[in-house]
C-alpha cells in the first residue's frame, strides 16, 4: 500500500512561507523551472451528492489520485507542481474533508492529502482554460450513500390525483459562474434567485409540486440535471438562464425549445445506448425500450420525442407571452436550439433566457429582487396556465377539470407555508366552522406546515 509522506506541520508551514516569499519577489516567476506548474488558488464547493475541490494552476499538469483507509484519506499526486501558498483558508464546513495537508515530493512534485471523516467515491480530471478560469484540476468526492442511491432505478408513483411536478433548473453554478455581466453580475446567482421564486410560487399552488434541480451554489452536469428531473417524475423541465453577447446593446428575454435536428440526434443517441439504458419513455405509464428491437424502439422514441416537443412548444408560447408583459422580448416567438438540457424524450422542456446580463440596463434589473420576482411570476403563470388547460392524466388538476375529484368525504389537504384556516376554507368553498369541526379545532387553534387537514 502506498504510504503518504510524513512531514511535520512545522515543516509544512516553513515550506509554504518560503514559496510564498519567493513568488512575491520581483521576477520570482523565473524561480520555477521550465514545465513546472504552480497552484495559484483553490476553491471548495459542496453539492447534495458530492464535494468538489478545484485547484487553479498556472499550466496543465499530470496527476493521479488514490484512496487510503484506516483512517480514510485521499492522496493527490501532481507532477511538476509547486504550492506557493497555503490551503488552510478553505472552509471545510459540512464536507467530508477534516483536514488538508501538503508537501513537496522529489523536489519537483506536489502531494496533497485530504483527511476524510468517511469513505468517498473519488474522481478527478483536468480542465483547459476558458473565459473565466485558467488551467484547473478538479477533484470530486462523491458521497458513498448518494452514489449508491443513484444506481437504483426510481420507482414510478401510482398515485391518483397526484400533483403536477415542475422541475426548475437554475443554470450553471459552483465552478461554472455562467455569463459575468455588467458590474460583475453573475448568471449563476441571478438564475438561482429566480428559480427559487418560481418554486415558492408553485409550492403555494394546490395541485403542483416544485422540484428545484439546483438548490445552492454548486455545479450539476447537463445530463445530471435532466436525470434529476426524471428521477423526480417531472411533468415539465424549465431551465432558467441569463444571456450574454459581445455587443452590450443586445437585450431582451427569449424562450427556447429543442430544435428538430437536436431531437433527431438525441433519438439516435438513446437508441444507440438502449442496451445500457433503463429510462422510461412516456412518463408514469411509459414503456422501457430495453427489450424492444431497434425498429420498434426507434418508433417509440420518435413518438415520445414528437409529443414532448409539441407540448414544449405550447408551454414555451405561454411563458413567452407572460414574460413579454414584464420584459422586452429578444424574439417575438419561441426559438429552437440543440441545448443538451432540452433533450429528454419523455419530458416537455423549455429554456428561458431571462434577459441579457451583458446589457448594463438589463443586468441592473436582473440583480434586483423586484425584477426577479416579476420574471419568476411570468414563468410560473405561463406554466400553470398551460397545465390548467392540458393537465396530465391522473393528476388532481385533471380530476377537477373532468369533474372526477375524490369524494369530498375523503379529501385531505397538507398545510403549506403561509396557509391560514380561513384561506383553506375559502379555497375549498366550505365554511370555516365546518373546517374547524371536521378537524376538532377551534378558532384559537394554530396549524403547522405539513399538518393534514380533512376537508368537509
Amino acid at each position: 500500500m502506498a504510504q503518504e509522506p510524513k512531514l511535520s506541520r512545522r515543516r509544512f508551514t516553513k515550506l509554504a512561507s518560503v514559496l510564498v516569499a519567493s513568488l512575491t519577489l520581483p521576477g520570482a516567476a523565473s524561480v520555477l523551472a521550465a514545465g513546472t506548474a504552480a497552484v495559484k488558488g483553490a476553491r471548495l464547493w459542496r453539492a447534495p451528492d458530492k464535494t468538489r475541490l478545484v485547484l487553479d494552476l498556472s499550466n496543465s499538469v499530470e496527476h493521479k489520485i488514490f484512496p487510503l483507509a484506516n483512517p480514510h484519506r485521499l492522496v493527490v499526486d501532481i507532477t511538476g507542481t509547486r504550492l506557493p501558498g497555503s490551503l488552510d483558508g478553505l472552509t471545510l464546513g459540512d464536507t467530508p474533508i477534516k483536514k488538508i495537508r501538503w508537501a513537496s515530493r522529489n523536489n519537483n512534485d506536489l502531494r496533497i492529502v485530504l483527511d476524510l471523516s468517511t469513505g468517498v467515491s473519488p474522481r478527478s480530471f483536468v480542465l483547459k482554460p476558458n473565459e473565466t478560469y485558467g488551467h484547473r484540476l478538479v477533484i470530486d468526492l462523491f458521497d458513498k450513500q448518494a452514489a449508491a442511491a443513484q444506481t437504483r432505478k426510481p420507482v414510478e408513483p401510482k398515485v391518483s390525483n397526484r400533483n403536477i411536478v415542475i422541475a426548475i433548473d437554475a443554470g450553471h453554478g459552483g465552478e461554472d459562474p455562467g455569463a459575468v455581466g455588467h458590474r460583475g453580475a453573475r448568471e449563476k446567482d441571478v438564475v438561482l434567485a429566480i428559480a427559487k421564486e418560481v418554486a415558492a410560487l408553485f409550492k403555494k399552488e394546490e395541485g403542483f409540486e416544485p422540484l428545484l434541480v439546483r438548490t445552492g451554489d454548486y455545479y450539476i452536469s447537463l445530463r445530471g440535471r435532466t436525470k434529476k428531473a426524471r428521477q423526480g417524475n417531472a411533468d415539465v423541465f424549465v431551465s432558467i438562464h441569463a444571456d450574454a453577447y459581445r455587443r452590450k446593446s443586445a437585450r431582451g428575454a427569449s424562450v427556447f425549445t429543442l430544435s428538430q435536428r437536436g431531437a433527431t440526434s438525441e433519438t439516435a443517441r438513446w437508441l444507440a445506448n438502449k442496451e445500457n439504458s433503463s429510462d422510461l419513455i412516456g412518463g408514469e405509464d411509459g414503456v422501457s425500450i430495453d427489450d424492444k428491437d431497434d425498429v420498434l424502439a426507434g418508433v417509440l422514441l420518435d413518438l415520445s420525442m414528437t409529443d414532448s416537443q409539441a407540448r414544449s412548444e405550447r408551454i414555451g408560447k405561454q411563458v413567452l407571452t407572460h414574460i413579454g408583459k414584464v420584459n422586452k422580448l429578444h424574439k417575438s416567438k419561441v426559438e429552437q436550439a440543440a441545448f443538451a438540457v432540452l433533450k429528454s424524450p419523455d419530458i416537455p422542456s423549455i429554456l428561458v433566457e431571462t434577459g441579457f446580463i451583458s446589457n448594463p440596463t438589463e443586468a441592473s434589473r436582473l440583480v434586483t429582487r423586484a425584477h426577479q420576482r416579476k420574471i419568476a411570476r411570468s414563468i410560473y403563470t405561463g406554466v400553470r396556465d398551460f397545465f390548467h388547460k392540458q393537465p396530465p392524466a391522473g393528476t388532481l388538476i385533471a380530476a377537477r377539470k373532468n369533474g372526477s375529484v375524490i369524494a369530498s368525504s375523503a379529501r385531505t389537504y397538507r398545510v403549506k407555508s403561509g396557509d391560514t384556516l380561513s384561506g383553506i376554507a375559502s379555497r375549498y368553498n366550505t365554511s370555516l366552522r365546518s373546517l374547524l369541526s371536521a378537524n376538532s379545532l377551534d378558532v384559537n387553534s394554530t396549524i403547522r406546515v405539513g399538518q393534514i387537514l380533512r376537508i368537509p
